[in-house]
């Protein structure tokens, strides 16, 4: 799909870990470009000078996202809400932005579902990814590569678990990519992740690639918390899931696959957005990624893992 220049495609999958302590600064030769501006909270992915993301951490969210994501022609394939408003866009879901990682359960704290929305006699229950450093940003001609460190606090600031990411970004003339190595270790204490609905790693794509919607629908959290999402004006709604399994559509959610595949059109430009899983995995094992889980039509859900958790994600 790479050689075609009509289509647009995103993966995202696993790279080699890699940790280094530099902060490189690009050179004229650096097609890819990673900057790091901390004070700003985001560090700038741009591929032959045309913007494709942003790490962000902003005081609003509760996680440090990618955000927004574009095809190689530019086109945004991520919702703006709540980062920005747009119009004929869904509002539900706050904490749905751009791309990240988290989950709903992690020793009875709710990673997933944290956001400025929940009332205050929820907090408590809630937990947040706090950015603590760009620890590596480096471009280069064929990819750039950004490695960062996060702590996963509860609501009284303790730290539950250590988390250090490297990313790999890549692009040419018809496709974008994002690779993601995530290495979590606990502290002073156990840390489980019971098996759940919501997690590891979302995407919230914009309306169009959405799978149109026939009806309103509720969505209720491990919490019990309900969303009620109503149904909305299809037009140029005509997103479509497809897994590796097979799997289309409404029958992709909660179902094991080595990838899972979005494809639409936003506007007059084919779009396809892949998730892959990490090939070491062997997803016949009990506790083995199982992709996607999609807890509604608007979103990828490819991770998801039950209560036996090794401290590296791929």
């Amino acid at each position: 799909m790479r050689g075609s220049p009509s289509v647009s495609l995103f993966v995202f999958a696993a790279a080699t870990f890699m940790v280094c302590c530099l902060v490189a600064k690009p050179t004229p030769f650096d097609r890819i470009s990673v900057v790091a501006n901390e004070q700003a909270r985001r560090v700038e992915i741009t591929i032959g000078g045309q913007p494709f993301t942003s790490y962000i951490w902003p005081t609003t969210l509760k996680k440090p996202v990618l955000y927004p994501l574009r095809t190689a022609k530019g086109t945004i394939v991520t919702r703006g809400y709540p980062l920005e408003q747009r119009p004929g866009e869904r509002v539900d879901h706050p904490h749905h932005a751009g791309l990240w990682f988290n989950y709903e359960n992690v020793n009875g704290l709710d990673f997933w579902n944290n956001s400025d929305a929940i009332k205050p006699e929820n907090t408590s229950k809630m937990g947040t990814i706090v950015q603590r450093a760009v620890v590596f940003a480096k471009s280069g001609a064929q990819q750039g590569e950004l490695d960062v460190e996060t702590d996963w606090v509860n609501y009284e600031k303790k730290i539950l678990l250590n988390e250090h990411t490297h990313f790999v970004f890549r692009g040419g003339p018809a496709f974008r990519s994002v690779d993601r190595v995530s290495t979590l270790s606990a502290l002073d204490e156990k840390v489980s992740f019971p098996d759940e609905k919501d997690g590891m790693l979302g995407l919230r794509v914009i309306r169009a690639l959405e799978i149109p919607s026939e009806k309103p629908e509720v969505y209720t959290d491990a919490s019990g918390r309900a969303t009620t999402v109503a149904k909305m004006d299809n037009a140029g709604v005509n997103g479509t899931y497809l897994t590796s399994e097979g799997k289309k559509g409404d029958a992709a959610w909660g179902t094991r696959g080595r990838w899972c595949n979005l494809s639409g059109r936003v506007g007059d430009e084919p779009v396809t957005i892949t998730i892959l899983d990490h090939p070491h995995h062997d997803s016949r094992s009990p506790g083995e990624p199982r992709l996607p889980h999609l807890l509604a039509r608007p979103r990828l859900w490819p991770l998801r893992r039950k209560s036996a958790w090794p401290k590296s994600f791929q």
